[in-house]
């Protein structure tokens, strides 16, 4: 795979959820994320009845390549609606996310304005994703230990 791989989205499919699973697991992918891992049967359980069964809100699989790379979701959240995405630690540094973001709030798709997103202050990558799609930082948030940036497009 080369930096013109093609990407894709889908709708989530069962089986995709593993993969998610195996990704979060990433030690490297938790810290840049500023997010912990759950157990396998949370994770699933979260996928299930969280993500997949909300219906306000929006999952699909990133595939490049026919390999599932990892996934973008948006959801509404104290009346600002969110997107987040993740992507398996092959797949990083090769503009993958930023091709898959586009493709999620293009025309057809997610049109919800204004959308937001939150990124570890130190997740330079997908903080330059997201602000290469249109997004702008608005503020830095303070949770605890942990700042993240919250971004907004539109």
């Amino acid at each position: 795979m080369d930096d013109s791989a093609a990407v894709r989205l889908r709708p989530v499919e069962a089986g995709d959820i593993e993969v998610f699973f195996a990704q979060q697991n990433d030690p490297e992918a938790q810290r840049r994320a500023d997010f912990p891992g759950r157990e396998r049967d949370a994770f699933v359980e979260h996928w299930q009845r969280r993500v997949l069964g909300d219906p306000t809100g929006r999952a699909r699989a990133i595939v490049v390549d026919g390999a599932v790379a990892g996934n973008i979701v948006a959801w509404w959240q104290d009346g600002r609606r969110l997107v987040g995405f993740w992507l398996g630690r092959e797949f990083w540094g090769r503009g993958l996310g930023t091709r898959a973001l586009t493709a999620f709030i293009g025309p057809g798709q997610e049109e919800t304005r204004p959308l937001y997103a939150e990124a570890a202050v130190h997740n330079v990558a997908s903080i330059r994703a997201l602000k290469r799609c249109g997004f702008d930082e608005i503020e830095v948030v303070q949770e605890g230990p942990d700042e993240f940036v919250v971004l907004k497009l539109g």
